[in-house]
């Protein structure tokens, strides 16, 4: 199965059973409000949406691997364990770099809103921009 099935099966699935062997151990991830290095960090980003955001869900709108580049785009969207359990949505698009044994070394996350219009969507149910 090629990488770009492997990814959209997870996407799929989103947070839950997702295939981590197709990462480098050392795989950089990098979005408005965090960057870090290594596997076991980038799995405990994961859980922590798992466990954390309810009913996530991520809709992958176009996926296309180029040489060792994989563009995708994508809205995720969840709910806040905040009283009012906001429903949150962030549209975007990821850059995966691949190494060349074809494992993911880099996955940047880039939003089409800002952060300040996330914490808006978590204090006004999702008005304004």
């Amino acid at each position: 199965m090629s990488i770009v099935e492997i990814l959209k099966q997870d996407y799929q699935r989103f947070p839950t059973n997702q295939t981590y062997d197709i990462y480098a151990e050392d795989v950089y991830f990098q979005d408005p409000l965090t960057k870090f290095r290594g596997i076991k960090r980038y799995k405990k980003m994961i859980h922590f949406i798992q466990k954390w955001f309810l009913d996530p869900k991520m809709d992958v709108h176009d996926i296309q691997q180029q040489d060792k580049t994989i563009k995708t785009e994508w809205t995720l969207s969840w709910n806040t364990p905040l009283p009012w359990k906001p429903r949150i949505s962030i549209s975007g698009w990821s850059e995966l770099r691949l190494n060349p044994q074809n494992l993911i070394v880099s996955h940047v996350d880039y939003w089409h809103c800002s952060p300040l219009y996330v914490l808006k969507q978590h204090l006004f149910a999702g008005k304004g921009r």
